[in-house]
């Protein structure tokens, strides 16, 4: 049956998460230049932040509720939560500002539990690597599309800064509908996927504290990297309309796309192929291995850029090349392999939102801080520099990773040879 195939599991997964993105992106295109700052915060700084709020509070709610997930009602529960989103849409339109500020914040918070869930169809398969690779780069793509596709709808409409991320959802919400019926069709693993890739399942808190005392080292390693890889993605993603028009772009959202489709494919590619390495403790290294030189691809490229040797458009799609072969894998195959080496029952999504929870705490606190300390730098400025620092920091914790597990790894086996 066709519904069986991971092609279809890829393709479904990718343009569900796709359209929900749709409710989260759009109000990023709108600079909100003639709009007052927030207690001496730009306004546009505080939407973000307001969003990111909602998103990293969702994230550490979600460490449970992704945790204890039953396999039950998921599709209609991601309808419910992507209604309430765009409910919020509508009162951040007919809300002044800065009083406004609240409905992003709730706009954030239900969109934040939607990937757990979208993942839980796929996760523990054979192909998991393909499914999850083209459901990950669904960030990349989702975000340049969905920009596109509003900045064409504010040019070719009118429509007003503060009604755009309502308008746009309306596009993507009958789309959602026709994807979260088929995402649904979507059949739960086989003996044989359970058999190579272990089985998942919901976990109780004591199952989650045990495996976090037994990996602590590792685990806390690998979140401080995903805190620095959110922070490339978060600000890339929220500030990119900024800074094209500090880069001297402004009015062209055909840029957004341009940008990331190359990233999508050469990502998606560079991911999926690792369906063909069986043995997961492998696998598991070859991830800390993009990840280590998505982190290179994206310092030196921003060194590049900062010296005058790179131009703007070469920059943003070499970086967000780098930002994105660091951050595709742990939202799809560095966790699932992880479970798969150690043959621990349990599900990814736990690991996920746990690394989500604190990147996005680290994102917040990096965009208040630019603010608050009225630090004198252009987003583009304050970002080329940032990832520079943060790709350093990033190549040693990755190394650092990769030590540790693959020690424990040879532990376990020495143990077992006993």
């Amino acid at each position: 049956m066709f519904a069986a195939t991971p092609v279809y599991a890829a393709l479904i997964t990718f343009l569900t998460y796709a359209m929900v993105y749709g409710f989260r992106k759009p109000f990023t295109v709108a600079t909100y230049e003639d709009v007052a700052p927030v207690w001496g915060v730009a306004y546009k700084s505080c939407l973000v932040i307001s969003q990111v709020l909602g998103y990293m509070f969702s994230k550490f709610y979600g460490i449970r509720f992704i945790a204890e997930l039953k396999r039950i009602g998921r599709g209609k529960l991601i309808l419910l939560l992507v209604l309430l989103s765009w409910l919020a849409l509508f009162f951040f339109a007919i809300t002044p500002a800065p009083y406004n500020l609240l409905f992003l914040f709730l706009n954030g918070f239900p969109l934040g539990l939607i990937w757990g869930i979208v993942f839980s169809f796929v996760e523990g398969r054979k192909a998991t690597d393909f499914i999850g690779a083209a459901l990950a780069v669904s960030f990349i793509f989702s975000s340049g599309f969905v920009k596109t596709v509003t900045g064409l709808l504010q040019l070719q409409f009118g429509i007003p800064d503060f009604w755009l991320p309502f308008f746009a959802g309306a596009v993507f919400l009958l789309p959602l509908l026709i994807l979260l019926w088929l995402l649904e069709k979507i059949p739960m693993p086989s003996e044989s996927d359970r058999a190579l890739r272990t089985e998942r399942k919901a976990m109780t808190q004591p199952e989650r504290k045990h495996f976090l005392k037994n990996f602590f080292p590792g685990i806390f390693t690998l979140v401080m990297i995903y805190v620095f890889l959110t922070l490339f993605r978060d600000i890339r993603d929220n500030f990119a309309a900024d800074m094209w028009v500090e880069m001297g772009f402004r009015d062209q959202p055909e840029k957004f796309v341009q940008t990331e489709i190359p990233t999508t494919i050469i990502v998606l590619v560079l991911i999926a192929t690792m369906i063909f390495i069986r043995n997961n403790i492998k696998a598991f290294m070859i991830a800390h291995l993009i990840i280590g030189v998505g982190f290179l691809l994206a310092g030196v490229s921003s060194l590049l850029f900062i010296q005058g040797s790179l131009p703007p458009f070469y920059w943003m799609t070499l970086v967000g090349l780098g930002l994105y072969m660091g951050y595709i894998p742990f939202n799809c195959v560095l966790f699932e392999r992880m479970l798969a080496s150690f043959k621990y029952a349990g599900n990814v999504g736990f690991l996920i939102y746990l690394a989500d929870s604190y990147g996005y705490l680290g994102s917040v606190a990096v965009m208040l801080s630019k603010n608050l300390l009225h630090l004198d730098l252009s987003w583009s400025r304050f970002y080329s520099y940032g990832v520079v620092g943060l790709s350093i920091a990033g190549i040693a914790g990755t190394i650092i990773s990769a030590l540790y597990f693959r020690k424990k790894y040879e532990s376990k086996l020495q143990f077992h040879e006993q």
